[in-house]
């Protein structure tokens, strides 16, 4: 690898790919077109001599040096904005990490609530894994994390508990070959958790569909492809819970946490506004 620095253009397509779990969406938000945001990519991996995505017709997804990467592009991406506008006073900020299992299509809601509890706070939303955002949130990359509680951590406050069941589509009929499942990429907590418990209760099982999202996955559900361990309340319409008539082993209910780190009045508003909305 040379001296010669990264094109800050291939970096930001690789960061809005990784944001939005996909290339059609991250050329609308650069304003430009699927095929020139893939050429940028394949710009950025040829200059790191590293593949950082893992491409396929249904699933956008980071590989472990995608993963690596993000936090340093985004850093130095931060770092360009405050060296271009050193001089001007910078804006109010809340850098927020929330679980893909938590909002499902609430968030929208969601972030009209934060944005009429907090004007002109600018909100850098996060999706991804409970595990990896709250690494983020330890590292000092986030301010608050809305997540599942992961293995005997106790830190922060507890919101609600969401039920888990096995969702298949309605008149979903199982065929042999084993159990087909509908999962999001590990590390998900969800996917080891629902793994383990299969694998406990000797119960065959196979991987039908992989998806970069939990809207990805209720889609696979909601066309009959597999059965995906679900919080009830990101089923998608119509689907059933299977657990008790295919004799599936029972999930377990997961705490939904708020982590968060003390801030300016603004942000605390915000993340008030924002307990309120996920615990009704």
């Amino acid at each position: 690898m040379t001296e010669r620095p990264l094109d800050l253009e291939l970096v930001r397509t690789f960061v809005q790919i990784a944001e939005l779990s996909s290339f059609t969406r991250a050329a609308e938000a650069l304003g430009g077109t699927q095929a020139g945001v893939s050429v940028k990519l394949r710009k950025l991996e040829q200059r790191l001599g590293r593949t950082l995505m893992e491409r396929t017709p249904r699933l956008v997804r980071l590989t472990a040096d995608g993963v690596l990467f993000l936090e340093r592009a985004r850093r130095l991406l931060a770092a360009d904005r405050e060296a271009r506008l050193w001089d001007a006073a910078p804006p109010r900020r809340l850098r927020l990490g929330i679980s893909d299992h938590v909002t499902g299509d609430t968030l929208p809601g969601l972030l009209r609530r934060l944005s009429a509890a907090s004007p002109g706070l600018v909100f850098d939303i996060r999706m991804g894994f409970s595990r990896l955002l709250l690494d983020s949130f330890d590292a000092g990359d986030l301010d608050a994390v809305v997540v599942r509680r992961e293995g005997d951590r106790r830190d922060g406050q507890a919101l609600r508990q969401d039920r888990y069941g096995w969702f298949a589509a309605p008149g979903w009929r199982e065929e042999g070959g084993g159990l087909p499942l509908a999962l999001l990429a590990a590390p998900c907590g969800v996917r080891a958790g629902a793994i383990a418990a299969l694998d406990s209760a000797g119960r065959d099982w196979r991987e039908a569909f992989t998806g970069g999202s939990v809207s990805s996955v209720g889609a696979a559900v909601a066309a009959g492809l597999a059965v995906a361990p679900l919080a009830a309340h990101l089923a998608p319409p119509g689907s059933v819970d299977v657990g008790a008539a295919l004799n599936l082993p029972p999930l377990p209910a997961s705490t939904v946490m708020l982590i968060a780190r003390a801030g300016e009045a603004s942000a605390r508003a915000a993340l008030r506004e924002l307990a309120a909305f996920l615990r009704a």
